[in-house]
């Protein structure tokens, strides 16, 4: 990459946008386009977000490499982008998604060229902002000859790790009339590449515990508290959305023997996501948000996309994943509201109003009871979205505002003696609602009139006690 005092003017970063539903405490570029995290590293004590990213507007277009740097998780400060297609060469398509690693002090990413789907490195400076793409690229030039005719060119999203002395890749794409399925190799120096086979390989015609689809993208394969996860992004399963899903399993070096799979995340937004690996031993995974808005719209407002939070993931009994925001988040708290033994008629937290929320409420759901709250927007009851947990049902609601956008619903993650504890983060146009710990729920909504937002609560049924509700206000994160 030039000095950024060389860049042409479409590279050049925006002024960074001021529109009202633009969320405060999920990254985002300046402006325009983002989707995918890419790329995330730790690199001498900074965190790296690289994602994918269209300088020439807030559409899907020539994926370009956006970068952006923090020292604790939560505030990040842009930097120049950091891959740019090259005409003629083997992303000239475009630099599509993959991850980035330390070859023994030497920044590398690894990832797609298009057209056809490649795999493709790139060096890095040691300060990580200029990037030199390697000559030998593409160093992956086609799925293996005997699985290339069932692929129909879907072949991306490298994931590369070490061990036992070898770098392995993961790769995702389908066989046709079979499912999604991640392939594996292995190199001695990431450009050598020797492929060892199907790693994972799905069957679209098991719809159940979660359908596996006819496509994988996005893989990502780590140990989480010492437990082998494989994460793999769906488009397009049977209700026609987006989907996430996570396979535990065992793996011995060579082989990979899965689990049953399931749902990461819950709600039609989220996709995409990565997992950086931390020094110490911390799983934080960034997901891409997709707005649920027509594309006129968003196109109009100059942007699309955003990250989530900085989620921490855990493994613990009774063998499945844990997710919640990294403490960091907690720094931004600001204002709070305490709300004990909160009575169940309907109920508005009058002093409660800010642009973005944190609240946790602990609570006990009798058999057949159910609670919600609703956030409301720009006066008391405009606008409400709702929230609901409905025991008898045994699902979590979310209910935005506006008939363009459906409801949500994930399972009602139910403690000992109906305990539930949730945390929700209302960030303007983004809520995520955690139950439990192991339960994630994310919608967006898009307040025509943001003017801060408020809090009510209510009881649908009886047998519902609210043993105490936090709120705090939020702090931008820039």
């Amino acid at each position: 990459m030039p000095a950024s005092a060389d860049l042409p003017d479409y590279l050049r970063l925006p002024e960074r946008l001021t529109d009202p539903q633009r969320p405060r405490v999920h990254y985002q570029p300046p402006a325009r386009w983002m989707n995918d995290p890419n790329g995330l590293i730790e690199w001498h004590g900074q965190y790296h977000l690289f994602y994918q990213y269209n300088p020439h507007g807030a559409f899907h277009a020539t994926m370009h490499w956006g970068h952006a740097v923090s020292p604790d998780l939560v505030h990040w400060r842009d930097l120049p982008v950091a891959l740019v297609p090259t005409p003629g060469g083997p992303d000239a398509g475009g630099c599509w998604s993959g991850c980035a690693v330390d070859d023994n002090g030497t920044p590398t990413l690894v990832y797609t060229g298009v057209e056809p789907q490649t795999v493709c490195l790139a060096t890095g400076s040691p300060d990580l902002v200029a990037w030199a793409k390697h000559p030998a690229n593409p160093v992956i030039a086609a799925p293996p000859p005997d699985l290339a005719p069932h692929m129909g060119g879907d072949f991306r999203d490298p994931f590369v790790w070490r061990e036992g002395g070898l770098w392995h890749l993961v790769i995702a794409g389908k066989i046709a009339g079979q499912g999604g399925v991640v392939l594996r190799y292995t190199s001695p120096d990431l450009v050598q590449w020797a492929y060892q086979g199907v790693f994972l390989a799905g069957d679209s015609r098991q719809p159940t515990p979660v359908w596996p689809g006819n496509l994988w993208e996005c893989p990502n394969f780590l140990p989480i508290n010492g437990q082998p996860i494989l994460i793999v992004s769906v488009p397009a399963p049977v209700s026609g959305l987006l989907n996430v899903i996570y396979y535990p399993g065992q793996w011995d070096g060579v082989t990979f023997t899965p689990a049953a799979p399931e749902a990461l995340v819950h709600g039609y937004c989220f996709y995409a996501p990565q997992v950086m690996r931390l020094s110490r031993g911390r799983a934080v995974l960034f997901g891409w948000l997709i707005e649920d808005r027509s594309a006129d719209v968003s196109r109009a407002s100059g942007w699309q996309g955003a990250m989530t939070v900085p989620i921490e993931l855990t493994w613990s009994s009774p063998g499945r994943l844990h997710l919640a925001p990294v403490p960091e988040l907690s720094r931004q708290r600001r204002a709070h509201w305490r709300f004990d033994a909160v009575t169940l008629t309907p109920h508005a937290l009058a002093a409660v109003r800010a642009d973005s929320l944190d609240l946790e409420v602990d609570l006990e759901l009798g058999p057949a009871s159910a609670w919600g709250l609703a956030f409301s927007h720009a006066g008391a009851g405009a606008e409400p979205t709702t929230v609901v947990l409905d025991a008898a049902s045994g699902k979590l609601v979310v209910a935005p505002f506006g008939a363009e956008h459906a409801c949500q619903e994930a399972p009602l993650a139910l403690g000992a003696d109906g305990r539930v504890r949730l945390r929700l983060l209302l960030d303007r146009s983004v809520l995520e609602v955690y139950a439990n710990d192991s339960i994630l729920l994310i919608s967006r909504l898009y307040p025509s009139q943001p003017a801060g937002q408020g809090v009510a609560l209510y009881g649908l049924r009886a047998s519902a006690a609210v043993r105490s509700l936090d709120v705090w206000a939020l702090a931008s994160i820039w």
